[in-house]
């Protein structure tokens, strides 16, 4: 079909006003350019699609069947480009984003009410899983990752907060038993919760830094619970006192303040580069895309 959209419209237009002058003032283009495009449309179709004469213009039969089909059809074009134009605009779409559980949890929940909030039309997908995926592969338009597993010639934005520590912690009932650590090493003679990665490797060794002094233990596992899904039920494991746990401190925030759990060695916990918020290309940026890092730029601290 070689039939070009702005031929058929010039006959749409003629055919419903029923004159070459009265769809140019409908059309915005001249009577003379309509004619052209209805002979160039009747030439390429190899039948005449209007009866002319000096007073009137109506279809022939085969325009009249053109012109029942045609219209309906390119309606339907007519709402395809406007539905791209929106999209185009960041008015709607769907943004795909893949984070590790922990962001899902800590980063996005304080982030993503506000932003779909102030983007009514956007639709957000979050695939949450903490094994080293390839983002495009994946079909997710960003990622959330730390610095040290960004794929390389990624951009990235910072995006949550940008100091993180992980905490140490058990439950007063685990202390009173076992003792209170003075020192990083006192931790081998407790029994620990750890994690496991999807890869097989465990979340160990545990690092703690104090006074530009590194110290890294290889804890003694009582229980291990895969990263991601089951870490809360390595929480409730820890506040039940069957050992000592080592997490992200924003995620223990919560037991913590209310004394569930106890802080252990708080001098010695190790800060670390919060995340990024990481994407292929600054090159046609799908616009829900555009929007939410236009919306995590303003959220950003100045200075």
């Amino acid at each position: 079909m070689n039939q070009s959209l702005t031929d058929l419209n010039a006959f749409l237009a003629v055919a419903r006003a029923r004159g070459f002058r009265e769809a140019s003032r409908t059309a915005g283009v001249s009577a003379s350019t309509l004619s052209e495009a209805v002979r160039r449309l009747e030439a390429s179709l190899g039948v005449r699609l209007l009866h002319r004469t000096t007073r009137s213009v109506a279809p022939t039969e085969a325009g009249a069947r053109l012109l029942e089909r045609l219209a309906p059809a390119l309606g339907e074009v007519e709402a395809a480009l406007g539905a791209v134009g929106d999209l185009r605009d960041g008015l709607t779409g769907t943004l795909k984003l893949n984070v590790p559980v922990s962001a899902a949890r800590l980063i996005l929940s304080a982030i993503l009410p506000g932003f779909l909030q102030a983007h009514p039309g956007i639709k957000v997908e979050i695939i949450a899983e903490d094994g080293f995926v390839d983002m495009l592969a994946a079909g997710c338009d960003a990622g959330i990752r730390y610095d040290d597993k960004l794929e390389q010639d990624m951009i990235a934005l910072p995006i949550g907060p940008r100091v993180q520590r992980f905490a140490t912690a058990a439950s007063p009932k685990h202390l009173d038993r076992y003792g209170r650590p003075s020192h990083p090493r006192d931790l081998l003679r407790h029994p620990c919760i750890l994690g496991r990665f999807a890869s097989g490797r465990l979340t160990s060794p545990w690092e703690f830094e104090r006074d530009g002094e590194i110290v890294r233990i290889e804890p003694q596992a009582r229980l291990v619970v895969g990263v991601g899904g089951a870490i809360d039920l390595g929480v409730e494991a820890a506040i039940a006192g069957v050992g000592v746990i080592h997490l992200f401190e924003d995620w223990l925030r919560p037991p913590l303040a209310s004394h569930a759990l106890e802080p252990v060695l708080e001098a010695w916990w190790q800060p670390f580069p919060g995340p990024f918020l990481y994407h292929s290309s600054r090159k046609l940026v799908p616009p829900p895309l555009r929007a939410f890092i236009d919306y995590v730029a303003r959220l950003a601290p100045s200075g």
